[in-house]
């Protein structure tokens, strides 16, 4: 029995690190709207959440059965068996989830314990068959199925219902409300708020306090049986307090919603997804319990788990704080909710992800579609809806540290309402869903009615959709097969195996911890280079100059790793510059919108001087193209294995590549250290670097005549002397506009 106390101990640990990284895939679901509307600053909303967690744990003592007995029949089993698969289903899950987490794709955790429990289940369950003789359609048996089956219809169903409500809610609110919501605030604040508390109040009775231990089983009936008349009185009172206080105090109604629908959503997410974290091994704690009090604790059948067993509530209070600690501590949980917001934020911005064929077919039909439909709605009643729906007059709320929220506060009303709504309503039916899910699809659907996405982001934002909902579907076969595999290597290798995949889950959680660090230095680095709290001109200049400056620096030592590599033929080496040069890309692409964020803080007055900047944009995308070009071209030429450059054509480049580095450096030295332009200097030394060019393509024409270079050799030699060319000569057009605004400022400071 010492081996499998050793087991429960190794559940125990785990239960740990999956209290972590389960919240931090799940803090999405309670964190988006205050987060995304800023409706306080973060400490404040990580308070309210916080205290709902702690709230929620204590009342999610009954929901620990669905680990013990609802996907499989534990009667069938014995001790030692449902140790294979409780540890098989823990590791899958700590594995799984800190996946997500690192690529900060928000995903269910109750879909991801289910089908892992389904997973090492039906392994264990087919090993007993095959032992048994048995056939193996007897495995139903065995396994919950229809339990199974209406989780996942269940799920199925609320994704898209909780889109479509949150489409339609979304405009009807817009409509009423407009994007300059403050104006009519005063009017309909108490009908708002009453409807928004009744819906969240009644949110929190049936989904986050059923299982507590102060209501009485005759409280919770009466509950059920008095649904509209809650709603009712809890409608009047909240419809007339609001009022009150829209009419008589400044305060903005829709602040108390939003913080009062973070704590319910928080509580139901302690209170009904603590059993995905820690129910599987509080029952292999209870599975070892009723064993030891058995005569022979190897084959006792665990029967006893199909009766209610009471959780201790120290350690759900232990759990609390452990994932109050995560919610504060965790950077993966910033990068899943920095996901979800920026699917959803009003503003356009650099998107985190690209396009996709589907994506652009999807926007293409829905665009055909409407463009369609519009004809068919009165060119007067269009106007109307067209007018009270203008995104064009959004302001984003601006708090003490300058940044905008992503989106306004009657829209994070809306995403807090509708989901305490679908998922009541569900939970009222007893119909399986994830919370996840549903307040994943309604955000998306309040950010397309919004009109977020725009025909500037549309297919981008749909790409991350999509590939959130991908996500999900993975989640579902990755933890089955995964919990399916590790039962069988723990069954047939016991301790071994147990010892290696614990082993393996270290490894692979340390490896993505450091991949996600790497990716935060880089997002850091690009939020860094942001003017979302510049509001002023002057300042938005010269952080333009010192930003662009450090661009070209970057890549004059990207190029000068790229030509030593190129030298030596060095793949590897060739790869990380490509690497690099994509991240540079990322950063011109950071310093163009904040060149537009200039250009909007420009007076009027000022705009003569100013249709230069407009050459910038042109400028940088141009030199990260032809930087990224080069480097490309580069790397599949010799990952293609073809042959690498002569002697001749080697001292060559080193020309170009020392003539076009020190070009760059001393651009950028200008350019961060605001020194006066030597635009004579630089003028010179793109003209040798022309020079220089022409002369070399000679040279390899002759090569060519001789039969001294080979086709794709030429191809790409004429490509890095092109593309060196350009990043030249955009260097040089891109110091002409900063040295004219240079000039023209000291001019301005000189006479002041």
């Amino acid at each position: 029995m010492s081996l499998f106390l050793f087991a429960v101990i190794i559940l125990a640990s785990l239960a740990v690190f999956d209290l972590i990284v389960g919240v931090s895939n799940d803090a999405v679901n309670f964190l988006n709207s205050s987060i995304g509307s800023r409706v306080a600053p973060r400490h404040v909303i990580m308070v309210i959440a916080g205290l709902g967690i702690l709230a929620g744990v204590t009342f999610s003592s009954g929901m620990m059965e669905v680990a013990r007995k609802g996907i499989f029949h534990p009667r069938f089993f014995t001790m030692p068996e449902l140790m294979t698969l409780f540890l098989a289903v823990m590791l899958t899950d700590v594995l799984l989830l800190d996946l997500f987490n690192t690529f900060g794709l928000p995903t269910s955790t109750t879909v991801s314990i289910v089908f892992e429990l389904l997973g090492a289940a039906v392994a264990v369950s087919l090993l007993k068959i095959h032992v048994a003789g048995d056939s193996y359609a007897t495995v139903v048996e065995y396994i919950n199925t229809a339990k199974a089956f209406s989780i996942i219809m269940g799920i199925l169903l609320s994704v898209v219902i909780a889109f479509f409500f949150g489409v339609v809610c979304q405009f009807v609110t817009r409509l009423v409300f407009t994007f300059d919501y403050q104006k009519r605030l005063k009017r309909y604040s108490g009908v708002w708020g009453g409807l928004a508390l009744s819906i969240i109040t009644y949110f929190i009775l049936i989904k986050g306090a059923k299982g507590a231990s102060f209501l009485t089983p005759e409280t919770v009936i009466w509950v059920n049986t008095h649904t509209w008349m809650i709603l009712y009185t809890s409608f009047l009172f909240f419809a007339i307090l609001f009022q009150l206080l829209a009419l008589f105090t400044q305060i903005n109604v829709l602040k108390p919603i939003v913080l009062i629908g973070t704590f319910a959503l928080a509580m139901a997410f302690a209170g009904n997804d603590l059993v995905n974290f820690i129910g599987v091994p509080l029952a292999g704690m209870n599975a070892y319990n009723v064993a030891s009090e058995t005569i022979n604790p190897l084959m006792a059948s665990m029967e006893a788990l199909q009766q209610p067993i009471q959780s201790n509530t120290f350690l759900l209070l232990v759990a609390g704080a452990i994932m109050v600690i995560t919610l504060w501590m965790s950077r993966k949980a910033r990068t899943v909710t920095q996901t979800e917001v920026s699917l959803g934020r009003q503003d356009e911005g650099v998107e985190r992800f690209g396009s996709s064929t589907l994506s652009r077919t999807l926007v293409g039909m829905v665009y055909g579609a409407f463009s369609s439909s519009r004809r068919l709605i009165p060119i007067s009643l269009r106007k109307t809806i067209s007018g009270r729906i203008d995104p064009g007059e959004y302001r984003g709320e601006i708090l003490a540290d300058g940044r905008p929220a992503s989106f306004d506060l009657v829209r994070a009303s809306v995403n807090l309402i509708v989901a305490s709504a679908v998922i009541s309503f569900a939970t009222s039916l007893k119909l399986p869903l994830s919370t996840t899910y549903v307040t994943f699809m309604v955000a998306m659907g309040t950010s397309l009615s919004d009109q977020a996405w725009g025909r500037e982001s549309a297919v981008y934002r749909v790409t991350g959709v999509m590939t959130v909902i991908g996500g999900w579907f993975f989640t579902a076969l990755a933890a089955f097969t995964t919990a399916f595999v590790f039962a069988l290597i723990i069954y047939y290798l016991e301790a071994l195996a147990v010892v290696g995949l614990v082993l393996l889950v270290v490894f692979l959680i340390w490896t993505t911890y450091q991949y996600h660090r790497k990716k935060e230095e880089e997002r850091g680095r690009i939020e860094a280079l942001s003017l979302d709290t510049v509001c002023e001109a002057d300042t938005a200049i010269q952080t333009s100059f010192e930003q662009t400056g450090h661009f070209l620096r970057d890549i004059s030592d990207n190029i000068g790793l790229f030509y030593q590599a190129l030298h030596s033929e060095d793949l590897e080496r060739l790869r990380k510059t490509r690497s690099e040069a994509e991240k540079i890309q990322k950063w011109a692409d950071t310093i163009v919108e904040n060149i537009f964020k200039t250009l909007s803080l420009l007076n009027k007055g000022d705009m003569d001087g100013t249709h230069q900047y407009s050459y910038t944009l042109r400028d940088l995308q141009s030199i990260a193209e032809s930087h990224m070009n080069m480097i490309t071209r580069t790397c599949e030429h010799f990952e293609n294995y073809h042959a690498g450059f002569l002697d001749s054509q080697k001292q060559e480049l080193r020309q170009i590549k020392t003539f076009l580095t020190r070009l760059l450096w001393n651009t950028s030295i200008m350019l961060t250290r605001r020194k006066r332009v030597d635009y004579d200097y630089i003028t010179n030394q793109c003209e040798k670097l022309k020079n220089l060019t022409s002369e070399f393509s000679k040279n390899q024409v002759r090569r060519i005549q001789r039969a001294e270079s080979k086709i794709r050799r030429s191809m790409l030699f004429f490509a890095i002397l092109e593309n060196s060319l350009s990043i030249s000569e955009h260097t040089q057009n891109l110091l002409a506009v900063f040295r004219d605004s240079f000039d023209v400022r000291t001019c301005e400071q000189s006479e002041s």
